[in-house]
């Protein structure tokens, strides 16, 4: 029995003579392996249905010779010259014999330097695009290549999905296997984006360089591979400090890749390409941004001629381009001189022909830091520069030029107007009372011809603003828009026409057919034209000795001083025989400037603009009465008669006239 026992207490040996333990662990390792290859299977099956159902979705192919381009908008001016270019805009297809050898190296260097080695795929940029975005903890480098590129460019989005980047792939390795690496790099400079609307090495040469593609240097090539980084940001016309850097960079890999010599990149550095401006102004002028707010308002007016449209469309505009390269100019000398010391923040300039063509517009002074248009969607207090039609009221109403009025404090319902310094005349002209901008006599005038007919006229000439029935209207206390004000001072010289400001005169599609030309004119008589030239003879005495001295251009000129309460605004509006031009200086938040009134910086501005704008131009006296001499254009009425009678006197001029007189509220 105790035998029995202490047997049974030893353990049993198994039967084989090997450790259950090892057993054991092998089983483990089987299991292990099975189920490895299970998974790599049906990861392999899995991947295979991806690339199978993407497969299935792929784009069609046959979207690779054929460019879908956007339309695109080209502005000419009335004479056929160019203003701007809107849109996408594409260079001559190119191939790679005719491109210079350093274009499509510094291509190859920067963007796949292994292009001519993998099969459409580059497993060792991918694997070293991972290290460095694993090591940055963001996406920093991407490991696509040039035929990646084209595949994403031609057939698909710019979304970042799975989908995306697997037909990425699988059309990689289709265009790998249908066509010759040589056509691949070729189709890609075809199409690559390289900021300002430019798609291909084409388009983006001529944009920035002025010259085609065939003929770039090795600056210039440099420059161009560096956008395919980042085409919008690099943009030479963009940030041109930027763009030198980063083509630096692609010079540096352009030597790593045996392409060329330090020699020659440290040569190509010394001379860093640059953007060059057109002789003629064209799309190569694109540092600046000229006529762009009188783009924007062209483009905007496009639908009511045409309704929407895809098709790509050539406008001819009222624009005269030398004029609107006068008008920014003096608007920038305006800014680089004294605005800024009177606290002028904003301006805008527009001029037209009498008939409402506008050939120059500003909308204010930084087209890039502000798209908002001061000549067209402002609404400002003109001032007195309201008053001309005021006065052409009183002339309908039988006034006359010497009529003789008292300037002297006047209360009218309440409000007791002053002139400007609480200066008066006494006996003066009605005349002289415009010229001196009598606050005084402009009321005593609107309260004898009636409200309701100045503001009747100030309708027929245009205005559409509300104008309340006050009388401090008679001294601009209602707020227009330049344009309008503008076009009413064109219906002064246009022998009592309507106008109608108009920017555009033919469109024609991208194959030669005429979409619209304008037709018609304006919207018939709103004066007649003997008191237009009473009230431009009145106008002109503004110029020769009135508030508006500084004005003078040297011909016969007309014209009005404004400035609203507080010099929160200031205006000069005024016409020859050929062209008329209004001027609006002050703040977008209502701010006064300092003691700027219309008779100053306003005026200065006008006269800059206009001796420009006029050289080569024949001096034209400004509108006489058609066919009547004054007397019987005009016949005298009972007032005149009345103070005629009373006063023989003539009433002096002073020589020695005040500033511009401003309304109180």
């Amino acid at each position: 029995m105790a035998k029995r026992t202490a047997a049974a207490g030893k353990p049993a040996r198994p039967k084989s003579g090997r450790p259950a333990a090892k057993s054991s662990g092998r089983g483990w390792l089987a299991r292990l392996f099975y189920w490895l290859v299970v998974l790599v299977v049906w990861g392999v099956i899995a991947i295979l249905g991806v690339v199978v159902w993407y497969a299935y979705d792929l784009p069609p192919v046959d979207k690779l010779s054929a460019i879908q381009r956007k339309p695109s908008v080209t502005l000419l001016d009335h004479k056929g010259r160019l203003i701007a270019q809107f849109g996408d805009v594409y260079g001559e297809p190119v191939q790679l014999s005719q491109l210079p050898v350093h274009l499509p190296r510094a291509v190859v260097a920067t963007e796949d330097r292994r292009f001519y080695s993998h099969f459409g795929v580059d497993p060792i940029g991918l694997a070293r695009a991972m290290v460095k975005n694993i090591a940055a903890g963001r996406i920093v480098e991407g490991g696509s290549t040039i035929s990646q590129q084209l595949a994403k460019n031609v057939f698909l989005t710019h979304q970042r999905t799975v989908k995306r980047k697997v037909q990425e792939f699988l059309l990689a390795l289709w265009l790998e296997a249908n066509f010759s690496k040589e056509q691949i790099l070729s189709l890609y400079l075809n199409r690559v984006y390289l900021g300002a609307g430019a798609y291909g090495v084409d388009a983006a040469a001529r944009r920035y360089f002025n010259k085609p593609a065939a003929g770039v240097n090795l600056a210039e090539a440099a420059m161009l591979a560096g956008l395919m980084k980042a085409p919008s940001r690099l943009a030479p016309t963009r940030d041109l400090k930027a763009a030198r850097a980063r083509a630096a960079v692609v010079l540096n890999n352009m030597v790593s890749a045996g392409y060329i010599d330090a020699v020659a990149a440290q040569g190509a550095k010394a001379r860093p390409a640059g953007p060059r401006r057109r002789r003629d102004g064209g799309p190569g002028e694109l540092g600046a941004q000229p006529a762009r707010y009188f783009a924007d308002w062209t483009i905007d007016r496009l639908t009511d001629y045409l309704g929407p449209t895809e098709r790509n469309l050539i406008i001819k505009t009222t624009l005269d381009r030398d004029m609107q390269a006068a008008a920014e100019a003096a608007m920038i000398r305006l800014f680089a001189g004294p605005a800024a010391k009177q606290k002028v923040g904003q301006g805008a300039l527009l001029a037209m022909t009498p008939d409402g063509a506008v050939r120059a517009m500003v909308g204010g002074r930084d087209y890039g830091r502000s798209q908002y248009n001061r000549a067209t969607q402002a609404r400002r207090q003109p001032g007195s520069a309201f008053k001309p039609i005021v006065f052409l009221a009183g002339l309908e109403a039988g006034l006359r030029p010497d009529t003789i009025f008292m300037d002297k404090p006047i209360t009218v319902d309440g409000w007791s107007p002053g002139n400007y310094g609480d200066k008066y005349r006494g006996r003066i002209t009605y005349g002289q009372a415009l010229a001196y901008s009598s606050n005084s006599v402009a009321v005593q005038v609107l309260e004898r011809v009636g409200r309701d007919k100045v503001v009747a006229l100030a309708r027929r000439l245009g205005l559409t603003s509300p104008i309340p029935r006050h009388p401090s209207i008679a001294l601009g206390t209602a707020e227009v828009g330049l344009l309008q004000l503008t076009a009413g001072y064109a219906g002064l010289v246009n022998q009592g026409a309507g106008v109608l400001p108009h920017g555009i005169l033919e469109v024609h599609d991208g194959e030669g057919n005429l979409l619209y030309r304008r037709r018609g004119s304006g919207g018939g008589r709103v004066a007649r034209p003997w008191h237009l030239a009473e009230l431009s003879q009145m106008l002109a005495g503004v110029i020769s000795y009135g508030t508006g001295r500084a004005a003078e251009i040297g011909r016969p000129a007309a014209g009005k001083t404004g400035t609203s309460q507080d010099y929160r605004d200031a205006w000069f509006l005024g016409y020859t025989k050929q062209l008329v031009a209004g001027v609006w200086l002050g703040n977008d938040d209502g701010a006064p400037m300092r003691g700027v009134t219309g008779g100053g910086a306003p005026a200065r501005l006008w006269r800059d603009f206009m001796t420009a704008a006029h050289e080569g131009l024949p001096v034209l006296a400004l509108n006489q009465p058609p066919g009547r001499d004054r007397q019987s254009a005009r016949p005298e009425n009972l007032f005149d008669r009345l103070w005629k009678s009373l006063n023989t006197a003539e009433t002096s001029q002073s020589s020695d006239p005040d500033p511009e007189n401003r309304h109180d509220r």
